[in-house]
């Protein structure tokens, strides 16, 4: 394969995918959001792209976001690169759902961080069913 084919591919994978893939730079701002991602938040690109994180982040969690991100941005760690985080996240109608993502650092030619991609999933049905479950283990414990 050449580099073009696979470009073309990396590209056809993101654009497509149904999970959220969206790219932040070093300040917080949305500089990629596919398909995934309108499905998931109700954004098209056109309104995500050249906005702040803070579009999709719940606004009682930004400032521990903010925390954390500038954080990885001067230091180019983070716990979440190999592991899965579930937090609320804002519609753009309004509704919070709960997602599920992981981070994948992003480096400029130079080796510096230039932001973070974020691969994200609306996990809300699968956390209303537990609660459901839970919600009812808790009924029959207390007969």
């Amino acid at each position: 394969m050449t580099a073009i084919q696979i470009e073309q591919i990396c590209h056809e994978i993101c654009d497509n995918a149904p999970d959220a893939i969206v790219y932040a730079d070093r300040n917080g701002i949305i500089r990629f959001w596919n398909q995934g991602a309108t499905t998931v938040f109700g954004y098209l690109p056109a309104e995500a792209l050249g906005s702040s994180l803070d579009l999709i982040i719940p606004e009682p969690l930004r400032n521990r976001h903010w925390e954390g991100y500038h954080r990885v941005m001067a230091t180019g760690e983070t716990g979440y690169a190999k592991r899965l985080l579930s937090t609320p996240a804002l519609r753009k109608d309004g509704q919070r759902i709960s997602v599920e993502f992981s981070v994948v650092m992003v480096h400029a030619p130079d080796g510096a961080i230039a932001g973070i991609g974020a691969i994200m999933r609306d996990i809300s049905a699968q956390r209303e069913k537990e609660r459901a479950l839970l919600a009812r283990l808790t009924l029959l414990e207390a007969k």
